[in-house]
């Protein structure tokens, strides 16, 4: 096990630290809520980094639109997107690089919490869904970038859109911005240019902002 994480932290330490990160604030949310299986109720660090129209809008809590990625409310909840996200990110991380895969994520996780503020502004919301629907599809990229056989990537992304619509429970508004995230990322990651990564990277949450403000309660 011990050479595994340093395997895996050599080649996307970025992808390890998160995952940690997000496993550890877990286990504080289920310790402070004395519960495995619903933190929500009783636990102060989810209701501070869980993203929340009403109080982001009051400005007590204008972090959570990053913050919510990194928080879960359950630990089949955790389990899934920890999951997920050492396989896919790891990936990702490898042809992007670190630095570029940092920005990647927490620009679509950003961006998908503003929509979730925008659209359904009364629903509480947490968990790295939306960064990892992006990071989906930024490996539909990668795979294409290598000549490799698209099949497996796509039906990937159409199973959990597909999840997302029959399933209750999910944030409808964070699978789909973390979706048009990633298409919006990906178009520009691709490019030659790296002024053009680094314009979709910041532009796309601050566009996100923008739509927010006009759009939202």
């Amino acid at each position: 096990m011990q050479t595994w994480l340093k395997s895996f932290y050599r080649t996307a330490p970025a992808t390890l630290i998160i995952t940690s990160a997000s496993i550890i604030l877990w286990f504080v949310a289920a310790f402070q809520a004395r519960s495995l299986t619903n933190v929500f109720n009783d636990s102060e660090l989810v209701h501070n980094m869980m993203v929340w129209g009403p109080a982001f809008e009051l400005g007590n809590q204008w972090w959570t639109p990053l913050s919510y990625a990194f928080m879960h409310l359950d630990i089949g909840h955790l389990t899934v997107n920890m999951f997920m996200l050492m396989l896919i990110g790891r990936e990702v991380e490898r042809h992007f690089g670190t630095v570029l895969f940092v920005a990647l994520y927490i620009s679509a996780a950003i961006s998908s919490g503003l929509l979730i503020l925008t659209l359904d502004f009364m629903s509480p919301t947490a968990g790295a869904s939306g960064a990892l629907f992006a990071l989906m599809v930024l490996l539909v990229s990668v795979y294409r970038s290598r000549g490799a056989d698209l099949r497996a990537p796509i039906v990937l992304v159409a199973v959990n859109v597909i999840y997302t619509f029959i399933s209750a429970g999910v944030s409808l508004w964070g699978h789909l911005g973390g979706l048009f995230a990633g298409i919006i990322l990906a178009l520009c990651v691709t490019r030659k240019s790296a002024a053009f990564h680094w314009l979709g990277i910041i532009g796309l949450p601050i566009a996100a902002f923008f739509f927010y403000t006009a759009v939202g309660a």
